[in-house]
């Protein structure tokens, strides 16, 4: 057999089984899952949203408390719905999606799915590209920038683009690998530059550690235009910055190669040095660069970084926005691919990872992300629920699961009234009931799941006589 040598029938030859069970000679290890979510989680973002708590004036108690039980709700979210459900079908969230919904369903769902991702790859790619601009003295963005500020920023952005998106090209085999490799140096990085800094601010022992925490770190008073947080924001933030990985179950696309559900828990693997240790740690960070550069407005992960631990820091901030955007483009890339089975995923993930770069050139996307985290978990969420319903509980109420399919339909009519619904009412709730954007994952899950139910109930008719239901789990091929 001729030996493929080209890079084309390399990634002609990948194959990420986007509409079947994955093989069980496939299925990965722990270690896959602790690495990726690792690599994953402590990342690009955490050198964004850390600071960002500072921004807002969190105080110290609340803070270690919210993320201490936000993170562990994440966990449990991981594990009991996306763990659970991925390893009993095997499928990506998309595949799965169009035998619920329907392929013209299907369709809008994974562009708008598909858009979302590449936004948030492509904050990451910008968080990589403040620090690759430090040494060609490039203008960073600031709070209060919306588009790019300079030629060499469109430039550095680009090349990070490039990169990130051969690595995703690749597939979920070389985006594990490279997270299993960045992930144990880059928690280092963070807590030895915050460990670092710690004199600078007037910390020399561990008895002083919370009282100047409380006094100039997370002091409680939000900057200038900025809202005030409280534990609550911390708690309901780190409980959803996610919510389209867990609840919305994107994370069928990774967990389908978990070998048990009990893979889910790897994920504090991520959320607990990423979104605990890391925030904490680039939040010190960002406190002294405000105190030493009085500059509330200056806003760029790369510089500040580079300020606590020089090269290593710079280094850091690079690497770790790689680790977010590779399995975020690799999401994206499935999600279009999905759209016509007969698309290379390669050739998907290489069009996405250049809409991804356009928009990373915009630095809106970085001073806003705690808001477009929220806003794209949020959108993404109704589905997630549906497809915990549609699994578990619709046929113990005599209705059928897999209702598109076993119809032989191209919609489902109780699957968009359930997305439009739930949307609605919580622009509702957000707009006329004062409920912040943090908020409204919690109500707006237990919405989507009583309308799903109530519409299923009305829409489905029996099936034609012969036709039984496909929805028991499916098979994993053996090879």
């Amino acid at each position: 057999m001729q030996k493929k040598n080209s890079l084309k029938e390399q990634l002609d030859a990948i194959n990420e089984y986007e509409r079947q069970p994955i093989p069980k000679n496939k299925l990965k290890s722990w270690g896959s899952f602790i690495g990726i979510y690792a690599g994953e989680h402590t990342a690009g973002t955490e050198f964004v949203l850390g600071p960002l708590f500072v921004a807002h004036g969190a105080s110290a108690m609340d803070l270690v408390t919210g993320l201490l039980v936000g993170n562990i709700l994440a966990v449990l979210s991981w594990a009991f719905f996306t763990g659970k459900i991925s390893v009993k079908t095997r499928l990506t969230l998309y595949y799965q999606l169009e035998k619920i919904a329907g392929s013209k369903f299907s369709l809008v769902y994974n562009l708008v799915n598909a858009g979302l991702f590449c936004f948030l790859a492509g904050a990451m790619i910008a968080v990589s590209a403040t620090a690759v601009g430090i040494p060609f003295n490039i203008a960073m963005p600031t709070l209060t920038d919306i588009l790019p500020n300079s030629l060499g920023w469109v430039v550095t952005v680009f090349a990070i683009g490039a990169i990130t998106t051969v690595v995703a090209m690749f597939g979920f085999n070389q985006v594990s690998k490279f997270a299993n490799i960045a992930a144990p140096w880059m928690i280092m990085i963070f807590i030895a530059a915050a460990v670092g800094v710690l004199p600078r601010l007037g910390i020399n022992s561990l008895a002083d550690f919370w009282p100047v925490a409380e006094s100039k770190i997370w002091t409680g008073i939000p900057l200038e235009g900025q809202s005030k947080f409280t534990f609550w924001h911390v708690m309901f933030f780190a409980w959803f910055c996610n919510m389209a990985m867990h609840i919305g179950m994107a994370d069928m696309s990774l967990l389908r190669y978990a070998k048990k559900w009990q893979y889910g828990f790897s994920s504090a693997s991520g959320v607990f040095l990423g979104h605990y240790i890391a925030w904490i740690a680039s939040g010190i960070l960002y406190s002294l660069f405000l105190i030493e550069s009085n500059n509330s407005l200056t806003f760029a992960p790369g510089p500040i970084a580079y300020e606590a631990a020089g090269i290593a820091g710079a280094i850091c901030v690079v690497i770790a926005g790689w680790t977010t955007a590779n399995p975020t483009l690799y999401r994206a890339g499935l999600a279009i691919q999905s759209i016509n089975p007969k698309w290379k995923t390669w050739k998907v993930t290489l069009f996405v990872g250049l809409i991804t770069t356009i928009a990373a050139c915009f630095p809106a996307l970085v001073m806003r992300l705690l808001e477009f985290v929220a806003l794209y978990g949020l959108i993404l969420m109704p589905l997630g629920a549906v497809i915990f319903i549609d699994v578990y509980v619709l046929e113990k109420m005599g209705l059928k699961s897999n209702y598109a399919e076993l119809r032989n339909s191209k919609f489902n009519p109780a699957v968009a009234i359930t997305w439009a619904i739930t949307l609605i009412v919580c622009v509702f709730l957000n707009i006329f009931g004062g409920i912040e954007i943090f908020f409204l994952g919690l109500p707006g899950w237990f919405i989507a799941v009583l309308v799903y139910v109530v519409s299923s109930k009305l829409i489905q008719k029996p099936l034609p006589t012969g036709i039984k239901s496909q929805s028991k789990p499916s098979t994993i091929l053996s090879n």
